[in-house]
């Protein structure tokens, strides 16, 4: 039975999950769902920034901070490790769930464009940046990033697979594809209002502290193969004249483990 429990609880962390990250997208694009990032109740206009700002701090402390290798050694004491990662997923589909019920509207225009072959351009790059989020889930193990392979692992009692280092697919070329599929997401708008650039500019401040972070654990992780790869590839833009990955180390995952160059632990 606590097995059972287990995986069910998994599947509805991971459901909720769905249904908070799909709605996110309209929300940031600004179309077809009833609240977006320029609609909703609005407040004076100091008063927006700080509580937008807080919302933004809300979520950056929690999907950093439970991610980090020292928060996990303290919380798996009171967590089981088999629903860590789902209980991680819940934690951060509520503080995204947070800051899209609380966001307050700044609708000032920033730019506008208005040529239609530009916006086509930009609601282009808008789908591409999530379709780069997307497929880099399943690039990392989307199951295991999403907490689904523990739950399963734990209900058929089977060990998990240990990660090993390997770059494979977008991260030959840059070593946070996730975290540059979000950037573009978050910038490719053909109007751009003070409240959306607030959310864009905060968001890409965390992504760069977080990918800091990230490394800074992965490095502690995977040491002198993890440096060489950061020395060969750029962070998050494809640059002239860095060398992809050796061909050894993009190969395919045998084990099933994630391709630990994004550990989906460390995310």
């Amino acid at each position: 039975m606590k097995r059972v429990l287990t995986l069910t609880y998994g599947i509805i962390c991971y459901l909720i999950f769905l249904v908070v990250f799909s709605y996110s997208v309209p929300f940031i694009g600004g179309f077809g769902v009833p609240k977006t990032i320029d609609s909703g109740t609005e407040t004076g206009f100091w008063t927006a920034i700080l509580i937008n700002t807080g919302l933004l701090g809300v979520f950056a402390i929690q999907h950093s901070g439970m991610a980090r290798t020292g928060f996990k050694e303290w919380w798996t004491g009171i967590v089981p490790e088999s629903i860590e990662r789902s209980t991680y997923v819940l934690f951060a589909s509520g503080a995204l769930a947070l800051v899209m019920w609380q966001w307050r509207p700044l609708p000032a225009t920033v730019w506008d464009v208005e040529a239609i072959w530009a916006q086509n351009a930009l609601w282009a790059s808008f789908g591409l940046g999530w379709l780069i989020v997307l497929g880099t889930t399943f690039i990392i193990s989307h199951w295991h990033l999403f907490g689904l392979k523990q739950v399963h692992a734990h209900y058929k009692e089977e060990p998990l697979a240990e990660p090993r280092f390997q770059v494979r697919s977008l991260y030959q070329y840059v070593r946070h594809p996730l975290y540059l599929g979000f950037l573009i997401a978050f910038w490719s708008t053909p109007h751009m209002t003070v409240g959306h650039l607030l959310f864009a500019g905060g968001a890409s401040g965390y992504i760069l502290i977080g990918a800091l972070l990230e490394e800074r654990d992965l490095l502690a992780r995977f040491g002198d193969g993890y440096r060489r790869y950061r020395e060969r590839v750029p962070m998050l833009l494809p640059l002239a004249g860095r060398a992809r990955a050796p061909s050894s180390q993009a190969s395919s995952n045998r084990a099933g483990a994630p391709p630990t160059s994004a550990d989906p632990d460390t995310a």
